[in-house]
């Protein structure tokens, strides 16, 4: 069995396939074979600090065996998972919890489901939990290209809200438009806030969504209007300022969500997915694929999302 390795932390360039030993399924756990994964920037931090041998936690495959007290799959199921616990989906097969695992619908096909799982579950978690939208809101949308960013604008918008995407090239608008944005900016660093201020009348927004890390904190918070939140998930860019309490203006809200809490449990996890592909089923959230790799060309998949020159998911086809 052939796997992406992480020989040293470093650049793209560590990635190495080599050859792993296949690992059978025990009590609970199910082998799968893996048809495709998908790559998120994350992976680019385990590589950097090589917190893992192999990359990746998410991905779509098929059932190949099943351990002990697994009734719930059969040989032959088609799977998506995402599963933090051990980032081993860059490989050829993986074995997995059961209860980590969900069953892909027939109406959906293979890339679709590998490139709306983890950040549609993200973005739903936004959407829904960290500042639950309400019609007439108005949201800023950081990387509305990326691919959290598309599925995040087009949930705001099926649930009625307006948003204000923020792209760092003018060759990202398109992408933002395509996927739904009302208004789209070309900014970098804290330049939004007065084009944001204006598009609002000077009353601000009601949420940000930011993902771009440590140059952006200050200005996301500051086009917020009162009792707004401020959805912050960019730490792996750079971590925000240290502030006091009383620096938090007009008595916003910050909130750091993990999307792992939002599937805390096997049911959790159903449900979440299961609304999910609703959404994808009923033409409310389609998905772009960024680039299609092979699994041997890993590297080249991490060079492209660290560029910031792609527009939708990256994946890896095994």
């Amino acid at each position: 069995m052939k796997a992406i390795v992480i020989e040293k932390p470093g650049g793209p360039e560590v990635l190495q396939l080599r050859e792993r030993p296949i690992r059978h399924p025990g009590p609970g756990e199910i082998l799968v074979d893996v048809r495709i994964v998908g790559v998120n920037f994350f992976d680019t931090a385990v590589r950097r600090n090589a917190l893992f041998e192999v990359p990746g936690f998410e991905g779509v495959g098929v059932v190949n065996d099943v351990g002990d007290g697994v009734s719930t799959f059969a040989a032959g199921d088609r799977v998506v998972w995402l599963y933090l616990g051990t980032h081993a989906s860059y490989a050829e097969q993986i074995v997995l919890p059961a209860d980590q695992v969900v069953r892909v619908p027939d109406t959906i096909d293979d890339e679709t489901a590998a490139a709306v799982y983890v950040q549609g579950l993200t973005a739903h978690h936004f959407s829904t939990v960290s500042h639950p939208i309400r019609a007439g809101d108005i949201a800023v949308v950081h990387a509305a290209a990326g691919g959290v960013g598309m599925m995040l604008t087009q949930m705001i918008k099926a649930r009625g809200g307006t948003v204000i995407g923020l792209v760092s090239r003018p060759e990202k608008v398109a992408a933002a438009t395509e996927a739904g944005a009302d208004h789209v900016l070309v900014s970098t660093g804290g330049a939004f806030a007065g084009p944001v201020r204006d598009l609002t009348d000077g009353r601000g927004v009601h949420v940000v969504y930011d993902g771009a890390g440590a140059t952006t904190f200050e200005a996301s918070m500051s086009v917020l209007r009162t009792h707004g939140t401020m959805v912050f998930y960019g730490p792996l860019i750079g971590e925000p300022p240290v502030i006091r309490l009383s620096d938090i203006p007009r008595s916003i809200s910050i909130t750091y969500p993990a999307t792992d809490h939002h599937i805390e449990t096997p049911e959790l996890l159903a449900a979440h997915t299961s609304e999910l592909f609703g959404l994808v089923e009923k033409g409310d959230l389609t998905v772009r694929i960024g680039g299609r790799y092979p699994l041997a060309e890993a590297a080249k998949a991490h060079a492209a999302i660290e560029s910031r020159g792609t527009s939708g998911k990256l994946l890896l086809i095994v």
